[in-house]
């Protein structure tokens, strides 16, 4: 193979040096120079805008990709916009997230080119069409969507094509390999490390701040790192920081878990398997949760953290994401199979989700029932889900006989020891360590709603006690929420308080009173005879 290439033009054949052709005359339309023109709007994502007349003098249109590059060789990906009034020729708007990334003022100048289809769009197709992708075609996606080179459309037509298709367990591993590839790991040298994992959809359910004390009090190693809320009144990560800072360094995690063996931090500031928040941040619109990378998402955080031994929390029940026994069960051996694959040693717990679990649903209210199980007290459902997870993951470690975890985590709980446990982590977190439940900060406008009749609670609705909570202000005013008074089955009579809501301000709080009338919270059916009081 000559190391020239030929042009056959006018008639006769000129020669160029293979690296000429690509410097100078391949790439030498496709690029030019535009002034910074700040937008002063947040998007999300990596997204310019261009003069529409100019761009398509330079065959740039919109949803091309172009990469933008400053002069001392900073560059990003971006996806173009266009419009002929908001940017002039000469110009490029950039919104506020790519000036952040990239340091730009207004007047810098940026040199524009434009960039080729990446492989990543001719994947994707297969999978629509319903192929199956190999290993090495998985990993050029997930590469490709943290260089910011695919668009969100074709991000979405994945994640789509996932919902649809399905994914093989190969496709699985694959990305579940390469989520944990895509950012940092906490290696901490010690072991055994354990984890557990709630898939959610249950209203209240604060069992890690529990479970995660009682470990830590054992030889074994728990480095949890939690979500915030996206739909839910209130993610463990959003509870937690009441008591303590969630958003560390991985360094500064390792060394509190080195000390301690616990830890409770937010994932999302922590750069574990970030190609996950992204895809996350798609999904989420439209609700789409493809097994498989539900499987990848969760199984690869995990394997990001060194886990070992892993606890999955499959709530099921009417009202919670997974309604059947059936399909709960299909699930959890899928779990298993791929845990497996990838080195982990995996138990399946499937659990009442029917109805929240603990009294308390937003971040404060959920930290005083956390609080108060851990003093001995607290909802009986939380206390002793959290006890018998607890005692699974001592009996999954090989720390303990099967049947034998349930009275060594309670023991743990009645001693002191998880209390003192959890006190430590908070103070090691730059919490306050002599923190007491009145100290947290409920919201001071209440509403109690009371039974209008004698009758039995047959249903305590998740999404409505959730839908409710949020109106209120829970989570982004932390003291705000429902504290719920009953369980299901309980026999209540006319006046009998069933809940009161809690809100920071008074407008927030008429707004949920508001919600009550399109919502059924708590549903009744009438007493028995045999069953009057």
């Amino acid at each position: 193979m000559s190391n020239t290439e030929t042009n056959h033009k006018n008639g006769h054949v000129e020669k160029f040096a293979e690296k000429e052709v690509k410097k100078v005359d391949v790439w030498r339309y496709k690029k030019y120079i535009c002034k910074v023109k700040n937008l002063d709007i947040s998007t999300g994502s990596r997204a310019i805008v261009l003069n529409e007349d100019e761009a398509k003098g330079h065959d740039i249109y919109w949803g091309y990709r172009t990469q933008i590059s400053k002069s001392n060789g900073d560059s990003l990906v971006a996806i173009v916009d266009v419009t002929n009034e908001l940017v002039k020729p000469g110009e490029i708007g950039i919104f506020t997230d790519v000036c952040k990334d990239l340091k730009l003022k207004n007047g810098d100048k940026l040199e524009i080119l434009h960039l080729d289809q990446p492989d990543s769009v001719k994947y994707i197709k297969k999978k629509l069409d319903g192929e199956n992708l190999k290993p090495d075609e998985v990993n050029t996606i997930v590469k490709e969507i943290m260089d910011d080179k695919l668009s969100e459309i074709e991000t979405s037509a994945w994640i789509s094509a996932a919902y649809v298709r399905g994914f093989s367990d190969e496709e699985v591993i694959a990305l579940t390999h390469a989520t944990v590839a895509s950012g940092h790991k906490l290696e901490l040298g010690k072991s055994p490390i354990v984890d557990k994992h709630c898939i959610g959809g249950v209203a209240g359910n604060r069992t890690t701040m529990i479970i995660v004390p009682i470990i830590a009090c054992t030889n074994l190693y728990i480095p949890k790192t939690s979500s915030r809320s996206i739909t839910s009144p209130s993610g463990t990560a959003d509870t937690f920081e009441l008591l303590a800072d969630v958003e560390l360094p991985i360094e500064e995690m390792k060394k509190i878990v080195l000390k301690s063996h616990g830890a409770i931090v937010w994932g999302g500031g922590m750069n574990l398997a970030p190609v996950d928040d992204k895809l996350i941040r798609i999904r989420h619109p439209l609700s789409l949760d493809p097994e498989g990378m539900l499987l990848a998402s969760i199984l690869g955080k995990k394997k990001c953290v060194g886990a070992q031994h892993v606890i999955i929390d499959i709530p099921v029940g009417r009202g919670a994401k997974i309604p059947y026994v059936e399909k709960a069960q299909q699930l959890g051996d899928h779990f298993i199979k791929i845990g497996k694959s990838i080195g982990m040693n995996i138990e399946v717990l499937i659990t009442d989700g029917a109805e929240p679990v603990g009294n308390g649903v937003g971040p404060a209210l959920e930290c005083i029932d956390v609080l108060n199980v851990l003093n001995g007290k607290g909802p009986e459902d939380l206390r002793h889900k959290s006890i018998f997870m607890s005692g699974k993951l001592l009996e999954l470690a090989g720390l303990c006989n099967p049947g034998k975890g349930y009275d060594i985590a309670l023991d743990l709980i009645k001693n002191g020891k998880a209390l003192k446990k959890m006190m430590q982590i908070i103070e090691l977190q730059g919490g306050d360590p002599k923190i007491k439940i009145d100290d947290l900060p409920v919201g001071q406008y209440t509403y109690d709603v009371k039974a209008e009749r004698d009758g039995r609670i047959f249903h305590i609705d998740n999404k409505a006690i959730s839908k409710i909570a949020r109106i209120a202000g829970a989570p982004r005013d932390s003291g705000a929420g429902m504290y719920v008074h009953r369980i299901r089955g309980d026999h209540v009579l006319k006046g009998d308080k069933l809940f009161t809501i809690y809100a920071e301000s008074e407008q927030k709080l008429s707004f949920a009173i508001k919600a009550l009338e399109g919502l059924e919270p708590i549903e009744f059916r009438k007493m028995l005879l045999g069953e009057m009081k």
